[in-house]
């Protein structure tokens, strides 16, 4: 592997490139240990597929934020080391595949070059802040909370307290009140709101999330001023890095650390921890995310498009006045989130004369152009069609969310992908009118985890399998009555019955022709289905659960010609034999020169978490030498004043618990940063001594 040397000249991003370069180095070395490396590696957005030897690389773009020049970077950037392919996500990222390990340094290094990043895309970190794509441009909106996620993304990249938790944290902001960035199902979700001073604030969701298990988030403030949102989220990471699980991940949710300690406790522990914050308030720069400029005016040709079915079609339910007089945001639907990097090379050059130099990449895996005039629509409208981009029905029952599924992830059962274009085709073809219904989303995961948020749909589907005559059959598990209230207030999707997958058309068919057969005049998907009842829906759906009568084409999955089998791809490294208290300790050593760099920087605040950081790895080592194995950061701590400190083996002037915990007792002054400091060298120097000892 040639060795890599970026020319950036933003020096923090240019040694993340370059110390990944040589961990990557060291990891072919056999020099560090696969899980250590996958959880480096995951932080960095590289993520394993399921074809061996390749990555999938995640680009974070905050708030789905993205420009004309950074497009076509990516898509660049895709031909050269991907498969010429954007992926966009639920998350309102993009996804490229097939990428070699060994080119992500150079891949990043490129990315850069127009301000995009893949650090902290993935792993257990946090993840890409989402928003409402409207925001800025919402006529309902009380403000842009754009900034807001903005300076969120900002202030937790590379900040210490989130590197290494024990699992990933998301966060949301929504526009305005029908909270269409999900604030229920995130770790911490806001939703503005303005009190009777007239001050900027949000109403704070904490504790939600999707998953096997699905929780709905918790209110813990009708109103947090906008200062305290980043001191806030700052206390609850601290907490949520202590005392989180670490060794299983199936229970490492912040949602499952609420569920475990309760929610006054967890509240509890977030207000003791805000000493220990590196700010007390936030002032949040409301300018940072300014409007792009609307382009420039020219005059457009009348066209006889405007007087076309599919015209009128595509104006009503894919364009939408913004709060800026005179302007339309317009809306592309983008089938299985997928553009192939000639078509979005295309849509720019496309686009560039109508519309603003900015597109929002949309939770439903669209697109958001803004700043179009009335005049400049018909244009657009031809110039999107010819791309085959102009399709009505963005965000209805035709507007179909899925992930991945088999064609990459891992973890996928089934295809999703493919059976999320049968079953919008099926919408197109025998219910055309639908394509005006916003109120119902259908949603499919290629497995139980719901990355295609299953578990928030009115109808939802994730793959599943089911056994018949000996053979397993693809299915589809059948969600339904999820979806979003409003405020803060959602639902989650039930299991109704599981069904073969090449049924699921079916199964779609039965629903919606029940709801026009059955529902109630103006009857919300939600209020027919809790007046039906799960039972109901059971009952209608069961004959498609028959697996006495399946067809051999039944035994195929979508998008596929070979017999399904249950197969989860295999990982992408063998893995070494390493000792893993010496890795440890290794770890706690890079840490503490972390902690020096930061010390001798002036960030106090991130020096103490190094420090913390030191105490906690060096503790873990010893307790590993002992067969000692505890699953979370306070655990460690208390176990190991059970085993070194109270034994005698260890001799401390107190309890090794006061003495790390004097993190959250303490500003984060020089003077206790100087201090802290100090105390770790000497710990970490007497662990070394004696681990030395234990093994001459």
């Amino acid at each position: 592997m040639q060795s890599f040397r970026t020319e950036l000249e933003n020096p923090v991003v240019e040694k993340d490139i370059i110390d990944l370069e040589k961990k990557i180095r060291k990891f072919r070395e056999g020099k560090i240990h696969d899980e250590k490396f996958r959880s480096l590696r995951l932080a960095r957005g590289i993520y394993g597929q399921r074809q061996p030897g390749v990555q999938m690389i995640r680009i974070k773009l905050p708030f789905g934020k993205v420009t004309f020049k950074q497009i076509l970077r990516i898509s660049d950037v895709s031909d050269k080391y991907a498969s010429s392919n954007l992926h966009l996500t639920t998350r309102q990222d993009i996804q490229i595949h097939y990428v070699s390990l060994d080119r992500t340094p150079e891949l990043w290094e490129e990315l850069e070059q127009d301000d995009v990043t893949i650090r902290e895309a993935c792993g257990n970190t946090v993840r890409n802040v989402t928003s409402s794509p409207d925001a800025g441009i919402n006529p309902n909106e009380l403000f842009d909370v754009s900034p807001y996620a903005h300076a969120f993304f900002l202030y937790f990249l590379r900040n210490p307290i989130c590197q290494e938790m024990g699992r990933k944290i998301k966060f949301s902001f929504s526009a305005d009140d029908r909270d269409t960035a999900f604030s229920y199902i995130h770790d911490l979700g806001f939703i503005p709101k303005i009190n009777e001073q007239g001050e900027r604030g949000f109403k704070v969701m904490l504790g939600g999330g999707l998953g096997a298990q699905p929780f709905l988030a918790n209110i813990v403030h009708e109103f947090l001023h906008e200062d305290q949102i980043i001191p806030y989220a700052e206390a609850m990471l601290r907490i949520f890095d202590r005392y989180g699980e670490r060794s299983n991940r199936n229970k490492a949710r912040l949602k499952y650390l609420v569920q475990k300690l309760g929610l006054e406790e967890v509240l509890s522990l977030i207000e003791q921890e805000r000493i220990a914050n590196k700010v007390k308030s936030f002032k949040i720069d409301r300018d940072a995310v300014p409007q792009p400029e609307p382009p420039a005016l020219i005059d457009y040709p009348v066209l006889d498009v405007i007087e076309s079915l599919d015209y009128r079609h595509w104006r009503a339910t894919n364009v939408a006045p913004q709060k800026q007089e005179g302007f339309f945001s317009v809306y592309i639907k983008v089938t299985k989130g997928d553009i192939p990097t000639d078509q979005a090379r295309k849509l720019v050059a496309a686009i560039r004369p109508y519309v603003a130099d900015e597109i929002r990449v949309t939770q439903n895996q669209g697109l958001m152009l803004k700043f179009a005039r009335a005049e400049a629509l018909p244009g657009l409208y031809v110039a999107l069609k010819e791309l085959g981009f102009a399709k009505p029905g963005f965000d209805s029952v035709a507007d179909v969310t899925t992930c991945p599924g088999t064609d990459t992830c891992n973890l996928g059962i089934s295809n999703s992908m493919s059976l999320s274009v049968a079953l919008e085709e099926l919408i197109y073809e025998e219910y055309p009118e639908l394509v005006y219904e916003k109120d119902i989303k259908i949603k499919i995961s290629g497995c139980m985890n719901s990355c295609g948020q299953h578990g928030l749909a009115h109808i939802g589907f994730h793959g599943s399998s089911v056994k018949a005559n000996g053979k397993v059959v693809p299915a589809v598990q059948v969600m339904l009555g999820g979806g979003t209230v409003g405020d803060g207030e959602g639902r989650v999707a039930e299991r109704v019955i599981k069904a073969p997958s090449k049924r699921a058309t079916d199964v779609l068919r039965s629903l919606l022709n029940d709801y026009a057969a059955n529902s109630l005049e103006n009857e919300s998907f939600h209020a027919y289905y809790d007046r039906q009842t799960k039972d109901y829906f059971y009952q209608l759906l069961k004959p498609l659960a028959d697996l006495t009568n399946l067809k051999d084409e039944e035994f195929v999955d979508w998008g596929h010609e070979e017999t399904f089998v249950t197969a989860i791809g295999v990982g992408e490294c063998a893995g070494v034999v390493i000792d893993l208290v010496a890795t440890l300790l290794l770890e706690s050593e890079e840490k503490l020169e972390w902690a020096r760099a930061s010390y001798a920087a002036g960030a106090w605040s991130d020096a103490i978490y190094h420090s913390y950081a030191v105490y906690v790895s060096a503790a873990k080592a010893l307790l590993l030498d002992k067969g000692v194995n505890s699953s979370t950061q306070i655990g460690v701590i208390r176990e190991f004043d059970n085993h070194y400190v109270q034994t005698g083996e260890l001799q401390l002037e107190g309890s090794f618990n006061d003495l790390v915990l004097q993190i959250n007792k303490h500003e984060p002054t020089e003077e206790f940063a100087t201090t802290y400091l100090n105390s770790v060298e000497v710990f970490y120097n007497g662990i070394k001594l004696q681990r030395e000892e234990r093994i001459s």
